[in-house]
């Protein structure tokens, strides 16, 4: 495993990260991918950190909550060794966003419990509107104050679209940005984000590498998803594009023989220098293993990167609005 600077923070993290969204579990509505099992999750997270994954990420609404006490169980005698960053301003999937100063200091009392620990490395706000800064000054000050008093080491942003972290790093810093970033999803890059995170010193962190298991080749046109998932709800347009898109963007990539997709999708994520670290969904010590394993080959080389991106921008990768 190799290792990277989030940002300018002092903060080393894992290449490759453990996204945490999925070991939370089933939550009302269609809203996770669905039951897990927490035995399975448990070996997950001690797979992960064995193969060092040190890059958890999670949020208080991942299964309610029970994403952070998976991890606060599998860490709170590791801590030393492990990053840990979670979320605020959601406290239901569907419900109304409070990123108010108390609603983020509650959010994250909440969150040290869950997670066994006085403190965590990253505070993210979750998908806040592009205005809040200049609207809500408090809530910027109310990270500051989390930050001084030594609850979080960092404070960042994790955004629904790219022109929502441009609009707020025109005014305000922050340590880092979460988006979304794979090979049927190059907005991050197309928007300029990447190189404006740079000059800003901000970490970015890359979610949904693996564009929610269509690059990983785990969804085909026969694919049922089961209750609880999010995909069940999307069109047939959408999944039968990605799947279209999946098959083009990989011939471009021309892995050699012996990398699966899914460890493709992740060198392309890691091609980008802005990138501190990727953060696919782990719900298996299986999948931790094989992802871990990515930054052992290292970035995808230059041309193979542009060949995808070149393909991509040939597509319309999108058949429904963001969500």
């Amino acid at each position: 495993m190799k290792y990277r600077p989030l940002g300018d923070t002092g903060i080393v993290v894992s290449e490759i990260g453990f996204g945490a969204w999925g070991i939370g579990g089933r939550t009302v509505g269609e809203t996770s991918y669905g039951d897990t099992d927490d035995s399975r999750s448990a070996a997950a997270l001690d797979s992960a950190l064995d193969r060092g994954i040190t890059f958890f990420d999670t949020a208080n609404v991942y299964g309610d909550g029970h994403s952070e006490e998976l991890i606060g169980a599998a860490f709170a005698k590791k801590r030393d060794r492990v990053v840990i960053a979670t979320k605020a301003g959601l406290s239901k999937f569907g419900e109304p966003p409070d990123f108010s100063g108390i609603a983020l200091r509650r959010s994250l009392e909440s969150s040290l419990r869950r997670l066994e620990t006085d403190y965590v490395d990253l505070f993210q706000l979750h998908n806040p509107p592009a205005d809040l800064f200049r609207t809500s000054s408090k809530t910027y000050a109310a990270l500051q104050d989390l930050q001084r008093e030594g609850k979080t080491r960092a404070f960042g942003i994790s955004v629904k679209a790219p022109a929502d972290a441009l609009a707020i790093l025109e005014t305000h810093a922050v340590a880092s940005i979460q988006v979304n970033l794979n090979m049927l999803d190059v907005r991050a890059v197309d928007s300029g984000l990447l190189e404006v995170a740079t000059r800003r010193g901000a970490a970015v962190i890359a979610r949904t590498p693996l564009c929610f298991g269509f690059l990983s080749g785990a969804v085909t046109a026969n694919t049922q998803f089961p209750p609880g998932d999010h995909r069940r709800g999307w069109p047939r347009a959408q999944i039968e594009r990605w799947i279209a898109g999946a098959a083009a963007v990989h011939a471009a990539a021309q892995a050699p023989a012996g990398q699966s997709r899914s460890q493709v999708a992740l060198r392309f994520c890691l091609s980008f220098p802005a990138v501190s670290s990727v953060i696919p969904g782990i719900l298996s010590a299986d999948e931790a293993a094989q992802n871990s394993q990515a930054s052992d080959f290292g970035p995808l080389p230059g041309t193979a990167r542009d060949g995808i991106l070149a393909v991509n921008r040939q597509m319309d990768s999108f058949a429904r609005s963001e969500r």
